[in-house]
């Protein structure tokens, strides 16, 4: 149980004595004007004794709330993270401050939140990559499973299968898998980082059709499409978010996606399973956590503050526009997706032979 706390109450002067009285007499007055003594003491030893979690939900929140982002700027967690942090700022009239801790596939940003204190002021951003780690990793510095509280799952991303200007011949994902079987190893991917959905995700689909090609990572998915528009590397599986103004642009040629469905801002585009590849689905998403150990009270408030945020139109809109789906579910069922997802990607990487050390 929480140490009381103690404190010291002093009440102005007019509250209590009238001008030139004494203690005595003012206690007196009081009395007269029917405040209870009594009554007051009880109440300032209640206050005495509620215990600090409670006092500091009352008034959460009462400072800034910083976001971890595990990846660089301009790349799809944080296209997503701007607009939302902006939303949970209007709803709590305290700054949110985005937070970007890139690097080793995004476990020095978790790392950070796992020893975060478990107060409500500090979250994070993951990917699918969150659930990828514990397999491809030899040794994390935290537990996936217990050193942090689901808030809420708050969008989901279709992967494109992009070519470069290096491979002007591959207009359909049939001809890429041509080209890559007539010169195995000798077409080049790009990934955001090893381990990353845009790494497995081709791991998979090579090993589905039978092809193999050279896995290039890099920091990020936007130093990848970098690297993908100077014709560096031949395709990649990337966020719809980071990709679609280059396909805009004419710069990228869209193969397919990977969602279950085709993506509604590239409504002409196929998805991987309608160009033959049956069972092929790979999503990217999005979700928030929390230290554990950080009051439900606390995560209840922030997970319907998401899912009142996504539901917006300007908002939802606006993302959608990117390809995201917005969904803002309840803590329990992000929850659920973190376990499904782990017993998923265990087994990808397993059968990719993917490793970090």
């Amino acid at each position: 149980m929480p140490a009381p706390i103690r404190t010291r109450t002093r009440f102005p002067s007019s509250w209590i004595f009238s001008s030139g009285a004494s203690p005595a007499r003012g206690r007196r007055a009081m009395l007269r004007r029917g405040i209870p003594s009594l009554t007051v003491a009880a109440a300032l030893g209640m206050a005495a004794v509620m215990p600090a979690p409670a006092l500091a939900q009352e008034t959460f929140p009462s400072r800034p709330i910083t976001i971890l982002i595990p990846y660089p700027p301009g790349g799809s967690a944080d296209m997503l993270a701007r607009p939302l942090s902006q939303k949970l700022h209007e709803k709590f009239g305290q700054p949110v401050l985005l937070d970007y801790r890139a690097g080793a596939g995004g476990t020095i940003a978790t790392q950070l939140l796992a020893r975060a204190k478990p107060d409500g002021y500090t979250y994070i951003m993951v990917l699918a990559a969150h659930t990828i780690n514990p397999s491809l990793y030899g040794k994390l510095p935290y537990d996936t499973r217990t050193d942090f509280a689901p808030v809420s799952l708050v969008a989901t991303l279709p992967l494109v299968v992009v070519a470069s200007p290096a491979l002007p011949q591959v207009k359909t994902l049939s001809q890429l898998v041509q080209a890559a079987k007539a010169a195995p190893d000798k077409i080049t991917y790009a990934s955001a980082g090893t381990g990353n959905t845009s790494h497995l995700a081709v791991e998979l689909f090579d090993s589905m059709v039978g092809i193999k090609m050279t896995h290039v990572p890099y920091k990020g998915s936007s130093p990848a499409v970098t690297a993908l528009m100077g014709g560096e590397v031949g395709v990649m599986f990337d966020s719809l978010s980071t990709s679609l103004p280059q396909i805009r642009a004419g710069k990228f040629s869209p193969l397919a996606v990977t969602g279950s469905k085709r993506s509604s801002v590239l409504p002409d585009v196929p998805t991987v399973k309608e160009t033959g590849v049956a069972d092929f689905v790979v999503e990217g998403w999005y979700g928030m956590l929390a230290p554990a150990g950080t009051p439900p009270a606390i995560i209840e408030r922030i997970s319907q503050a998401i899912a009142d945020a996504v539901k917006q139109p300007e908002l939802r809109d606006l993302l959608s526009g990117h390809g995201y789906e917005m969904v803002g579910s309840t803590p329990a069922a992000f929850g659920a997706h973190i376990d499904a997802e782990l017993t998923r990607w265990a087994k990808v990487v397993k059968d990719s032979g993917a490793t970090v050390q």
